[in-house]
This record gives C-alpha cells, sequence and structure tokens, in this order.
C-alpha cells in the first residue's frame, strides 16, 4: 500500500511539473507572439457630414440611400463590436451644407440657451472621442459656431487658428480654440490585460477661412499654416507622454510641393512633419484609400499610408465611415506602430446603376432630430414663386444653363441697388456664377426643377452654399484671365483626330466653372488651358476664350466693370487670378440664397431661361466630342438633336452624349465670324434683325418659349431694314426694371435691346424712361 501510493504520488508531482513547463511555454509562447503586451487600436472617423444627418435629400424632398450620419452610425456601432479598442472623431465641415443647416442657423437660430443643436444630438448619442472644425464651420459667424458647439459633449481641437490679437508679434499669439488633447484611455491587450495609452489628438483647419469667411473673421480671427504649426506643436505632445499621435486634418490629400499657406496638406504632412501615427483627413470631399490615388508618390492605396503613415479619408456626407487598424507594440518602453490598415467603409453600393443600402438607419438617431427634420421639412417647403419653363443643370457644362442664370441675374439685381446713388452708379455690371450641381461623382447630382411653383428647397438646389454675396471691380483683362481660369474645366480637343475625345476635366471642380454674364464670349477648346489645376498659369500664349465681347464691342484691358460673385470667389477662392480679396467693392453680408429668393419673389411669375450668352467655338473637322451628364437628359438631347445625341448609358449610372461641335450647331453667341481663332468656322446666317445689326446668337422666342405680356407699351410702329419687315413697341420703364429683365418679357436680349435703342449704359436705367423694342414683322 505504501509503496502504491508513493508511486501515485511521483506520478501526480511528474503530471504537475509537466503542467507547469505546458504553461510556462504557453506563456513564453504568447509573449513571443506579441500577444502581450500588443495592443490593436482601431480610429474611426467621419468627415464633411454637412448636415445630412438624416437619409433625406432636402432638395429632392425624399429619402435617399446614398448618405446620412444614421446609416453612418449603424457602421460606428458595427465597428466597434469587431473591436472594443475603438475611438471616434468627427473631421469637421459639420453643421452647414444643407436646408436643415440653414434653417437651424437661420430660422431656429439656437435662441433658447439651453437648445442643442440636432447634429450634437445625433453625436453625442455615439460617444465620439473629440472632434476639430472645418472651413464651412465658420460660414454663419463666430457666435453661432460657439453657441452650436455647447451642445457637444466631446472635445474640440484645432491648432492653427488663432485670436486675432493685432499687435503684428506672432510670438504671443493665443490659441482661438484648444490646440490639441491628451486623451487617457484604458484598452485590452492581445493578452487580455488592461493597458494605458495616452493618445495624443491635434486639429488642423485649411487657413483659407480667412478668405472664405473673412467678412466673419476678419479682425477676429487669424489662420496659420497647417504644416508650420504642426511642427510646433508636435514635438510638445510628445514631452507630454503622447503614446499615439492623431492627427484630425480638415485638409485633403494636396500634391507635394509645399508653398506655403497650403490647402491641402495630407501627403505633406505625413512628409515634413515626424510623430503623426494616424491621419484622419477630408474636406477634398473623396475616399481614401482607394484606386484613384493609384500611383502617386509615397501613397499605398491598398494598405491606406501616405508615405507610411495610416490615413483615411470618408467621403463626404455620410456616405462612408474611415477606419483604421493600428497595431501597437512597446519599443524600448514606446508604443510603435508595427503595422496597420485602412479602409472606408461605404453605407451602399451601386450594382447597375441602382443604389443598393447595406445598413439601415439608426433608429435612435432618428428619433433624436425627429422635430428638428420636420421642422425643416415645412421651411423647405414653403412658395417662394414662379417659373414658366423648367430648370436643370444637366447641360450646364456645355452650353449656358438657367440654373445658373437664374443666380447671376439675382445678384446683377442686387448689386444695381446696392450702387445706386454712389460713385460706383454708371459702371457695367457683370455677374459670376458656376453650375454647383453638375454631377460630379454622382449622376443624380443635378438640379431639376419643373416649371411651376417654386419652394425655398429648390433655392437651395439652386446654390447649394450659404456663400454671401460680393462685388470686385476688375479691368477688361482681368475680366478675360478670370474666364481663361474658368475654362480648364474642359480638356484639350485635337481637330486632326476621329476617334472619341471627352470633352470634360472630371479634376476640375465644377463649382470653378464660372459663366460671366453682362459679356458674349466663345470657349476655343482646342487651345490647351492657360492654367492649371492649381491656377498658376501653365500656358502663357494659350487662350481659350475668344470673342470676348461687352455690348457689342470687344473687351479691352481699360474697360472697368464690377462683377457680381460670393465671398469664397472675391476672397480667393479656387486660385483665380486678379481675386485676393483686396478689389472687393460691395461687401454685402446679405446670403446668395436670400438674394435669390428676394430676387424670384420681386418677380413673381417668370421665365428663367439662359440668354446664351457663351458657347463653345465650333471646330473645323469631323471630330468625334463626348460628355457624360444623367441619362434623364436624353429625350432633352433628343429635342437638340442639332446639337447633341444620346450615345448609351454608363456602367457608372451616367449617360454618354455626344456633342456636335460643327459651325452651325455651335455658333457664337454674339454671331461672330471667329476672326480671333484660326479653328473657328462660322457659317453665315439668315438676316433676322433690323439692317446693319448683328446677330446675338441667342435663342429665338419660339425657341424659350420667354416672350411674355406686353408691359406699359405703346403702339408698334413700322420700321424697314435691309433684311426683313421691323415692328417696334415702346416700353415705359418702371421702377425696379432693368434691360435683361425687360429683354426677357419680349423675347429678345439685353444686347440686342442696347444696340437697337444706342444706349451708351445699359446698366443705367431709370423710371419714365422709353425703349423701343423690335419686333420682327
Amino acid at each position: 500500500m505504501k509503496k502504491t501510493w508513493k508511486l501515485v504520488l511521483t506520478w501526480a508531482l511528474v503530471t504537475q511539473l509537466a503542467l507547469v513547463n505546458v504553461l510556462t511555454a504557453g506563456a513564453a509562447e504568447d509573449t513571443a507572439s506579441g500577444k502581450a503586451g500588443q495592443v490593436k487600436l482601431r480610429l474611426l472617423e467621419t468627415s464633411d457630414i454637412h448636415m445630412e444627418i438624416m437619409n433625406y435629400d432636402y432638395y429632392k424632398d425624399e429619402v435617399t440611400h446614398e448618405f446620412g450620419l444614421v446609416k453612418v452610425a449603424t457602421l460606428i456601432k458595427q465597428a466597434r463590436q469587431e473591436e472594443p479598442n475603438s475611438m471616434l472623431f468627427d473631421n469637421g465641415d459639420l453643421i452647414q451644407g444643407n436646408p436643415m443647416g440653414d434653417y437651424m442657423a437661420r430660422v431656429n437660430k439656437l435662441s433658447d440657451k439651453d437648445a442643442v443643436h440636432p447634429v450634437y444630438k445625433a453625436m453625442n448619442l455615439l460617444n465620439y472621442d473629440a472632434a476639430t472644425v472645418g472651413n464651412h464651420e465658420f460660414n454663419y459667424g463666430l457666435d453661432y459656431l460657439q453657441r452650436a458647439m455647447k451642445g457637444a459633449e466631446f472635445p474640440y481641437a484645432t491648432a492653427n487658428v488663432y485670436v486675432d490679437d493685432k499687435d503684428g508679434n506672432p510670438d504671443n499669439d493665443k490659441n482661438y480654440f484648444t490646440p490639441y488633447l491628451m486623451l487617457d484611455r484604458t484598452f485590452k491587450d492581445e493578452a487580455g490585460q488592461d493597458v494605458k495609452l495616452k493618445v495624443g489628438v491635434i486639429g488642423f483647419v485649411t487657413p483659407q477661412i480667412m478668405m472664405w469667411d473673412q467678412t466673419h473673421l476678419a479682425g477676429k480671427v487669424i489662420a496659420k499654416d497647417i504644416i508650420e504649426t504642426a511642427k510646433k506643436f508636435v514635438p510638445k505632445m510628445k514631452e507630454e507622454g503622447a503614446d499615439v499621435i492623431v492627427a484630425m486634418l480638415h485638409s485633403g490629400m494636396g500634391d507635394t510641393e509645399n508653398n506655403g499657406e497650403e490647402e491641402n496638406t495630407a501627403w505633406l504632412l505625413s512628409q515634413e512633419v515626424p510623430g503623426f501615427d494616424a491621419i484622419l483627413f477630408g474636406h477634398s470631399h473623396v475616399v481614401f484609400p482607394s484606386a484613384s490615388f493609384a500611383g502617386m508618390k509615397g501613397v499605398d492605396e491598398k494598405k491606406g499610408t501616405v508615405n507610411g503613415v495610416a490615413a483615411v479619408e470618408p467621403g463626404y456626407w455620410g456616405s462612408h465611415l474611415g477606419v483604421i487598424d493600428l497595431t501597437l507594440e512597446q519599443q524600448n518602453g514606446d508604443w510603435t506602430v508595427v503595422d496597420s490598415k485602412s479602409e472606408a467603409r461605404p453605407i451602399a453600393q451601386k450594382v447597375d446603376g441602382v443604389v443598393k443600402p447595406l445598413v439601415e438607419s439608426d433608429p435612435e438617431i432618428v428619433a433624436a432630430v425627429k422635430d428638428e427634420h420636420e421642422a425643416t421639412l415645412k421651411y423647405i417647403r414653403g412658395p417662394v414663386g414662379t417659373i414658366t419653363q423648367p430648370i436643370n443643370s444637366y447641360f450646364a457644362l456645355v452650353k449656358d444653363d438657367p440654373s445658373v442664370q437664374i443666380v447671376t441675374s439675382a445678384q446683377k439685381w442686387y448689386v444695381e441697388r446696392a450702387i445706386k446713388g454712389t460713385d460706383l452708379e454708371g459702371t457695367p455690371i457683370l455677374s459670376a456664377g458656376a453650375p454647383f450641381k453638375a454631377g460630379g461623382m454622382d449622376p443624380e447630382y443635378y438640379t431639376n426643377i419643373p416649371a411651376g411653383t417654386i419652394a425655398i428647397k429648390n433655392v437651395a438646389d439652386l446654390y447649394v452654399y450659404p456663400n454671401t454675396l460680393k462685388a470686385v471691380l476688375l479691368n477688361g483683362e482681368q475680366v478675360r484671365e478670370w474666364l481663361e481660369r474658368s475654362a480648364g474645366q474642359f480638356n484639350q480637343i485635337d481637330p486632326s483626330v476621329k476617334t472619341e475625345q471627352p470633352l470634360i476635366n472630371t479634376n476640375f471642380r465644377t463649382y470653378n466653372f464660372d459663366i460671366i454674364d453682362g459679356v458674349s464670349y466663345q470657349i476655343d477648346v482646342t487651345q490647351p488651358s492657360r492654367y492649371d489645376m492649381e491656377g498658376k498659369l501653365a500656358n502663357e500664349k494659350a487662350h481659350r476664350i475668344v470673342n470676348l465681347k461687352y455690348n457689342g464691342k470687344p473687351v479691352t484691358e481699360d474697360m472697368k466693370f464690377i462683377v457680381a460673385t460670393n465671398n469664397y470667389r472675391a476672397g480667393g477662392g479656387g486660385s483665380f487670378p486678379g481675386l485676393d480679396g483686396s478689389n472687393i467693392v460691395v461687401d454685402s453680408p446679405d446670403e446668395t440664397r436670400q438674394v435669390i429668393i428676394d430676387y424670384i419673389q420681386s418677380q413673381g411669375k417668370f421665365n428663367p431661361s439662359a440668354d446664351g450668352n457663351w458657347s463653345l467655338a465650333p471646330i473645323k473637322g469631323d471630330v468625334n466630342v463626348t460628355f457624360l451628364t444623367s441619362p434623364k437628359a436624353a429625350d432633352l438631347a433628343t429635342a437638340a438633336a442639332s446639337t447633341m445625341a444620346w450615345v448609351g448609358n454608363e456602367e457608372s449610372g451616367f449617360a454618354k452624349y455626344k456633342l456636335n461641335m460643327s459651325s452651325s450647331a455651335a455658333q457664337g453667341s454674339d454671331g461672330t465670324s471667329g476672326e480671333e481663332t484660326a479653328p473657328v468656322e462660322q457659317k453665315p446666317q439668315a438676316a433676322s434683325k433690323p439692317a446693319g445689326k448683328a446677330d446675338s446668337g441667342k435663342t429665338s422666342p419660339t425657341e424659350t418659349g420667354s416672350k411674355g405680356a406686353p408691359g406699359k407699351a405703346d403702339k408698334a410702329e413700322s420700321t424697314k431694314g435691309n433684311a426683313a419687315a421691323v415692328k417696334h413697341i415702346t416700353y415705359i420703364v418702371e421702377e425696379g426694371d432693368w434691360l435683361s429683365k425687360i429683354a426677357r418679357k419680349y423675347g429678345t436680349t439685353w444686347q440686342e435691346l442696347a444696340e437697337y435703342n444706342k444706349l451708351n449704359n445699359p446698366d443705367r436705367l431709370y423710371p419714365g424712361q422709353k425703349l423701343l423694342i423690335p419686333v420682327t414683322a
């Protein structure tokens, strides 16, 4: 018995020792494999939400599956379930961008001191860790921004905005916002043990806010260069013990050259400022990582790194959730990123051109903003006026367009009243506008307003941004260069090539394609662009703008013009030559959208047709020029069969159209013979104007349906011209009239009326003045 028991004890001891060896070996293996002391940290990012909290298109007044924070919320919760070691950040452009943003800022105004802005109601439920501001946060002014931010239950950090102390000494400048945050967090390592990390988070915004919102910011704050600011603060964050440093960068990828005060700096930040472990960026409304960045120096578009630094950009409007997975290990006492993987997770995908939702809306977020959503619906459905013709932007990039015309007409109307009785009265007024909704990356992103009642939602559809109206004083050559910069919208067309040539440069933002009304001109796309994508002079001898005329006469350098535009452009936005904020002569605080609303209300019922003041110069030769726009434009293209034709639908959801660039289809806007450019070849047109009168090239009343009932007009009189019998009626100018308004009423153009009446200054009319309105017999 004793011997047996001894054997049992011996065997138990051997077994125990073996078990200890196994456990020790396992622990050693865990350590060797990096499980103990290795932390997986997930960083989640939203950016450029632009008040798209709900999955609702307020411009179309319908539900959408393509965007909305309510959809991203579902992705956020899924991502946290996958990886508990997660942090969530927002990268700015949050409180502005759609009618709900306007309703909150302009109508609701957060007048209740305890009110919480709806976007923060949603974000507080999602437990954000931190955020930074974007450039559009400043659109409503600093006071409103501060009222809104009070509702955020998470901290903000932006390092490169300072209080303007006006003493000229940069060494004592104080940050307007908290520059950076040191967030203490406890995470689980791969062995399940608690690990405390100090996460340093720093924010940046594009310094161009000082140009784009100078009305709100001048004399109050200043913005400094992002790269130089980062070099100042990142070492301090390291000294304070940051284990991980994350950049919340409201700035796009940019290029590899640093000229100072760069707008888009993600690439430069990763290259020039050591110490960042992750860069969450935005502003440019694109997705990174993606194939569109393939081949860019220092970029791994599959892994999602920029010069070795993990980075992500999640699109815009809540189309994606940015996700960066960092693997951290302690090396010599410091936490180091040993691996990373970035992705932008979409809320939807397109299958055969149809949007398929990938996630449902989060019901908690929907309920949180229910009241503001319903108030916004009531707001956008309010009537403004009546239009007799539809407005759409399907062809805004290839011909003069009513969606731009109504904006430029409203701006001109406003400036005419603004300068009345001043030293500027009598100076010719031009007006610049761009097609904001002309497709971009989305075949649904077009303005399309049917004839009939026009509501506030339609105005927001016409003019997407809450810009304020400005006007600048320029000479004729500066106007020409403005248009040359705009003409970068087009690829160069080779007249000798018979194969297909796409017309539109898709890398050029359509909001930089300014049309300037009040002058007539053609764009010769056989010439190279005079300016590059960054607005720098690239081809000094190239001139795409030809036949540029004011009131039928060539525009020369000695001419002076007031050009109505917006605060973004007048302040230098888009890098247009001659525009830097120094030549603003009408510095209005009024929003352009409100100006458009006031203009429509002043018109009552009217025709918004474009006046055709610009066109593409015709090309000699059988060229195959194509462009992409919405498939919904096919019927309109069929109706305009002499100028364009539907080719087919694309997998992208867009449709391809062929543009007739022959002389008969692309006749100049002022009927000129193209004497300023060799490739232009014009055909003679049938005379339909009084003797000796140049054809304006504008659309006729039968084409536009713009001929309205006469206003205060006397009896018709008859004259004889060399080509046709012409009658005219006498119109008595009323208070509030201007030439283009009268011209539209009678189915003609302001240029025709100015020439027919021998007006030295078409911009200056007075009540009781008699105008002769020609009518072909």
